[in-house]
């Protein structure tokens, strides 16, 4: 009823009803109480409701109902008044309880509900700058972000500027892509800068090679990205901690798409003893198959006791046929990139929002119903803001694609638990690879 007076009623209650509400029949009775004509039905609200003490037994209902208790009571009671010709009165509201207005912060937090997230080292190095988010007292506090966060060391931005950069011994040198200006990455520095952003995990600075890659350079580079590692992990044990709480460092197989590379890679880093190891230098060009083999290949050496993280991993199938093959971690900007280009991920399928076949479509978005946008809005109205190119349209998008993203990895944990993974991953193989 509070919602009724402001002009903003619970909708997803009322339609729960048995009958329609008629929102038309109110009888003024006297100053600011209205009461409800015969016939007309409503939810009550614990919060604002009186009642005559002879009627309160009417206001239980069985155990159990949960979210419906308002729903049931209001029926009840209505069905009362009704036979003892009563009316249910309602006034001005007493108490009010803001309701949840979504913004995009709220949302990642609350509708997709992540565990931990992924901040770039590179970017923030650049802007606003390492010491900016130390005096601000890390990154959880900089950013309002109490869940754990992961730091890249920022060794992929810098092989993506190969037009930009130097590397050697000692470390990389790169041009800024913001304004020209020079800095240098020392596995040293990139750890020092990962320290006082402040993030729970963080990457060792080692060089992900291209593909297709020479075997020579992939060999050199492995082996440099090895000794890279052990001044990673002399830098992150020999200096205090910035916080009042502890970082773990995870060290990168690297090795290209070469078996007798990434067993030795990968065999070194087990030899680290870190608390969670992760695997990179791949999906940057090579076919999947080949991805796959090398996932398959290390992690059959990586301890199945630690967490193992595929870095820049991937399509919805490539991180289901990477956690059959053993991985636990992913992160890719594959979700978020492709839906600020109107691709949608589902359990059914991927859709390109921007296709002529969506102008008349007002099915919703996915009943599979992730999160809230699903629900929400027709494929019609979102193929209708891109098509005029409103920010929205990307949001809706973006959210949509992250929470089908968690859905898939939590129900894949799911089915793991359960024996039936590899059955459910056939399935799901074969129907996210339509094209809708």
């Amino acid at each position: 009823n509070a919602g009724l007076w402001l002009g903003d009623p619970d909708i997803d209650a009322i339609t729960r009803l048995c009958k329609p509400i008629n929102a038309i029949k109110y009888k003024k009775t006297y100053g600011d109480t209205f009461a409800l004509d015969k016939g007309t039905w409503c939810p009550i609200n614990t919060q604002n409701t009186s009642y005559a003490r002879e009627i309160i037994p009417a206001s239980f209902v069985p155990p159990n109902v949960g979210r419906y208790d308002d729903i049931w009571s209001g029926y009840l009671l209505r069905k009362i008044t009704d036979h003892f010709d009563h009316y249910v009165t309602y006034g001005s509201p007493l108490l009010f309880q803001k309701r949840n207005v979504h913004n995009l912060w709220n949302d990642l937090e609350n509708e997709i509900n992540p565990d931990i997230i992924l901040s770039n080292t590179y970017h923030l190095f650049l802007r606003p700058g390492a010491e900016i988010i130390k005096n601000a007292g890390g990154i959880h506090k900089f950013m309002s972000w109490n869940r754990p966060i992961l730091t890249d060391s920022g060794g992929y931005q810098v092989y993506s500027l190969s037009a930009n950069r130097k590397i050697n011994e000692e470390g990389v040198e790169f041009k800024s892509h913001i304004d020209g200006s020079y800095h240098f990455f020392s596995p040293e520095r990139a750890i020092k800068i990962q320290k006082s952003i402040g993030a729970d995990i963080i990457m060792a600075f080692d060089e992900c090679t291209p593909y297709p890659c020479e075997y020579n350079y992939a060999e050199k580079s492995m082996h440099m990205t090895h000794r890279w590692l052990k001044r990673c992990f002399k830098e992150f044990n020999n200096t205090p901690s910035v916080y009042d709480y502890s970082q773990t460092l995870f060290p990168i197989v690297q090795g290209s798409v070469y078996k007798d590379l990434r067993v030795q890679s990968a065999e070194f880093i087990s030899s680290i003893g870190a608390e969670g190891n992760a695997i990179g230098g791949l999906s940057v060009g090579e076919p999947a198959e080949e991805m796959y083999a090398m996932t398959e290949l290390v992690c059959d050496i990586l301890p199945k006791s630690k967490p193992r993280y595929l870095m820049g991993v991937g399509t919805p199938i490539n991180l289901l046929e990477n956690i059959a093959l053993g991985v636990d971690m992913f992160d890719c900007v594959m979700p978020s990139r492709n839906a600020r280009n109107g691709m949608l991920f589902t359990s059914m399928g991927t859709i390109n929002i921007k296709n002529e076949k969506w102008k008349n479509n007002f099915e919703v978005i996915d009943l599979d119903d992730h999160c809230f946008v699903d629900l929400n809005y027709s494929k019609a109205y979102l193929r209708h803001l891109f098509t005029t190119k409103e920010a929205l349209g990307r949001q809706i998008a973006t959210i949509h694609n992250l929470a089908f993203y968690i859905w898939l990895v939590r129900e894949a944990r799911k089915q793991i638990i359960s024996g039936n993974f590899s059955k459910w991953k056939i399935k799901m193989v074969n129907n996210i690879n339509n094209k809708l």
